[in-house]
């Protein structure tokens, strides 16, 4: 079943990368108590996250700061070095935090897969964003397959 506005998120756990190496992250700890704009990718490096979806995250990052948000943070069903990697040749340190789903659970467990065999990626996350409060999803963004419109950093400010 896919998650939708006013559920709350279910308990899962991100890998972030830090200074000593990959962190777990309990989605329950992670979201308690304050306002996350979450937006997920199908992968790391692919064409439209590398170019539209995560810049423009890093792009608005103080405007979405400046609406309420008190972190901004990237999912993908990547591993943490990956993610890590990316978001260090991206620019997003100090903006984005990269949060791996390595195994896909976050994505299964909100409903939002993606199969993407047929471009040798297997199952992944789809392209969708969320501002989440206090662990409840406050606004759900999720996009047709191909499309990157309401799930980027101006649609969210929008919804702020």
């Amino acid at each position: 079943m896919t998650i939708t506005k006013g559920d709350r998120l279910p308990n899962t756990t991100f890998t972030k990368m830090t200074e000593n190496g990959p962190e777990a992250v309990a989605s329950e700890d992670y979201f308690a108590g304050r306002t996350v704009a979450l937006f997920s990718v199908p992968g790391a490096y692919t064409p439209t996250c590398s170019a539209k979806h995560l810049p423009g995250f890093i792009e608005k990052a103080d405007a979405l700061k400046e609406k309420g948000v008190d972190e901004i943070a990237c999912t993908a069903v990547n591993d943490a070095f990956v993610m890590g990697a990316w978001g260090k040749s991206a620019g997003a340190d100090g903006k984005v935090t990269m949060l791996a789903d390595g195994n896909g659970d976050f994505a299964q467990a909100v409903g939002l897969t993606m199969d993407g065999s047929k471009f040798g990626l297997g199952q992944r996350g789809q392209r969708f964003s969320m501002i989440v409060k206090d662990g409840v999803v406050a606004e759900l963004n999720v996009e047709a397959p191909g499309d990157f419109k309401l799930s980027s950093a101006e649609h969210m400010l929008g919804q702020l």
